[in-house]
This record gives structure tokens, sequence and C-alpha cells, in this order.
């Protein structure tokens, strides 16, 4: 990335994918002014018209005079601003349609595989759904499903953690297990409104998808370091997976938002009860067994859980069931907990792996050995006495434990 200044004066030298930015006085509006103009040359054109489509999608939702500064992303592709405007504030986000990758697996690429988000259909569907629950998902204050875009409410900044190294906070973690074993005792709906002419039906959280997500493990983080899989191998862990996920397909169903985690939490004190808890990413949500959510949070990949603190809000969630429904079968629930909680750490390890070596991203790496460890303590259920063999024999300890 170079940027430089006068480029007129480097005719012929310019490359042909380009940005080209150019300033100009506006007199009119005062000597402080300026106009810009931005044109794209060869694979910089899309960025450019990207520019003007943000510009007026921000012009028909009132913001278009608002000032703005670039969030903190996640792991995706999609942009997040903050809007302040007149003393009030929104948050832009930017996701344009994401295109399908290659084929990976009988002619589907692996987002069709793992239902995930192609475009932001779900996350107006599911705010929605959310919110009409009590529950605090951003109002959307406009969407333009198309192209992508979409200002809504603005959370603040007010995490679940806090300290240096970044830990939980114990009693809002709490908050956050309360949400979950309320959401899970009610009967919920697949399919949600999107617009009069469009609704929205949740996809199921299948085997394929369950497999082909633990399979990331094998695809990237054994391949990255030095210890890919025989064939022998990949077939029993396909195998020993498929038979440790039988319950999982098997179990009651609810809405899994499925990256229920200290990144996607927000804070909000000045609500009350679990409407404290501010959700903020469940674009990629899906029908499917309540332990998934659970284990995500209380085996959070971005922050150190203590096993004292994962098992008693393990304990709360489970008391809370029990509350609402005496058949409620902790047992049941607590093999399926450890499984998904073993499949959800594989499938992150390999995650960060690809993040790594496919997309430049690194900083990601610095979490597996808590995932490494997480696992640990998840391959310890007995149900899952197979599988621990496995990735004894076939799994290399990260680097840094």
């Amino acid at each position: 990335m170079v940027l430089l200044e006068w480029p007129d004066r480097a005719a012929g030298l310019l490359p042909p994918d380009r940005l080209d930015i150019a300033l100009t006085l506006a007199p009119s509006l005062g000597g402080e002014v300026r106009n810009v103009r931005c044109v794209g040359y060869g694979s910089f054109v899309p960025r450019a018209e990207r520019i003007a489509q943000i510009r007026a999608f921000l012009d028909a939702s009132d913001f278009g005079e608002a000032y703005r500064l670039r969030m903190q992303g996640d792991a995706s592709t999609r942009i997040f601003e903050r809007l302040t405007l007149d003393g009030r504030t929104a948050v832009l986000m930017n996701a344009p349609r994401r295109p399908d990758g290659p084929p990976v697996r009988d002619g589907k690429p692996y987002s069709a595989i793992a239902h995930l988000a192609e475009d932001i259909v779900p996350y107006v569907a599911l705010a929605a759904g959310l919110r009409q629950l009590g529950l605090s998902a951003p109002n959307i204050l406009n969407a333009d499903l198309d192209r992508g875009l979409i200002v809504m409410e603005d959370f603040g900044d007010e995490r679940l953690v806090a300290g240096d190294p970044l830990a939980p906070i114990e009693a809002r973690y709490a908050a956050a297990v309360d949400l979950l074993a309320a959401l899970h005792s009610r009967r919920l709906p697949d399919t949600l409104p999107v617009t009069s002419q469009l609704d929205y039906r949740l996809p199921p959280y299948d085997m394929d998808a369950f497999l082909i997500e633990a399979e990331l493990l094998l695809d990237w983080y054994l391949v990255g370091a030095g210890a890919a899989a025989t064939k022998a191998a990949r077939t029993a862990f396909v195998r020993l997976w498929r038979e440790a996920l039988v319950p999982a397909i098997a179990a009651p169903t609810t809405w899994v938002l499925r990256d229920y985690h200290s990144p996607n939490l927000l804070w909000l004190g000045e609500r009350d009860d679990i409407a404290r808890i501010g959700l903020l990413d469940f674009q990629d949500a899906l029908i499917g067994p309540a332990a998934y959510d659970v284990a995500s949070l209380l085996q959070d990949a971005r922050v150190d859980v203590a096993e004292t603190m994962e098992m008693a809000l393990l304990g709360r969630y489970v008391r809370a069931r029990l509350s609402q429904d005496d058949r409620f079968d902790t047992a049941a629930f607590t093999q399926l907990y450890a499984t998904l909680a073993a499949q959800r750490a594989s499938k992150v390890i390999g995650i960060f792996a690809r993040l790594d070596r496919r997309d430049g991203k690194p900083q990601y790496l610095r979490h597996t050995p808590r995932l490494w460890n997480y696992l640990q303590r998840s391959l310890a259920h007995p149900a899952l006495a197979a599988l621990k063999v496995w990735y004894v024999a076939n799994m290399p300890v990260p680097r840094g434990l």
C-alpha cells in the first residue's frame, strides 16, 4: 500500500489498480472545507463505487453529515463505523454480499455446507425476532438489503470483560447465562419476517455443518503444524465425530446464535435483567441444540474462563432450566455441552489457523493455547473417550504450551 502525493506528476508510471483522490477548494463553504472526488481504476473500481453507495445510503438515513469513526472489527469481512451527529450516535455496518468460495464437497462451498450468512437478510430478521422477545438486539434504523448496508442502534463500548489481560466479569457472564436459559425455555419459530414480501428461514445445524466445521482442525491447524492427517486418521476423525454428534442432532432445538461470546456481547447496565446483555452478532444463527451457545460463552475463545467459573455458571444454567421444566435432562445436557465445546474448540482452532495462513492475520494464533486447554477439559468427559485417544495421537500441542 502506497500513499502518493501529486500523482499527476507520475503520468505513465502509476499502477493500473489504484484509487485517485482529488481534493479541491470549496470557497462557498469556508476556507477549511474541501471537496473530495474518488476515482477507482482496475480492481479499485468497485471500491470507489462502494464509497458512493455508502454516501447515498447515509444521506437517506439522515446521517449523511455524521462524523464517521472506524470501529474495531471482527474476524469477518464486515466493516463497522460509529456515526455521530448532533449528539446522537448510530453504527454503520458495511457488509456486502459475500461471494461463494470454491466447491469443497459435493459441489458446494464451505459457506453453504456450514450455513453461513451470505447477506444481511438473516441479521435484519434475527434482530427483529430477538427484540420481539424483549432481548437487546440493535434496533435497525435503516437497511439496504441488496447492497448490504445497515444503520443501527449504538450499544456503546461497555463489555463483559475487564482488566489487562482481559478477564470475565462473573456477574455479567451470569446475566448472559440467564439470557440463554430464558431464550432456550421458549418455543421459537424457524421462520421470521423480514419485509412484507420476504421471510427468512433459519437453517438447521445438521451433521454436515458440524462435521465440516470440525474438519477445519485437519485442513488448517494440522497442515500448518506439519502434521497433516493420513487418510486413515482423517476417516477415523470423521467417524468418531459423527458418532459423538448423534445426540446433538437428536436434541431439542432452539435458536443457536453461534458466536455468543465476549467480543459480540455488550453490557447495557441501565436496562433490566437479561436485557442488560447487548447482542451484536447473530447473522449465522441456526436451529440446533441449546448447549452450543452455552459452550461458546463458558469456553470463551478470547478470554480465560477458569474451570471453577465455568462449572459454577454451567450449574446456574442447569438450575434455571430445571426451574422452568422439571423434565430437563441434566446428564444428557452435560454430555452434549462437553461434545459441542470440543467441536467448537476444534473448529475455532482451525479458523484461527486459516486466518493466519490464508488471510494474513496471525494475531488470532495467540488464542490457540487457550482453546487447546478448553479442548482438554471437554475431552475428559467419558462419552468422548474415543475422540480423546484420537486427539492425543494426532494433534500436536500448540506452541507456547
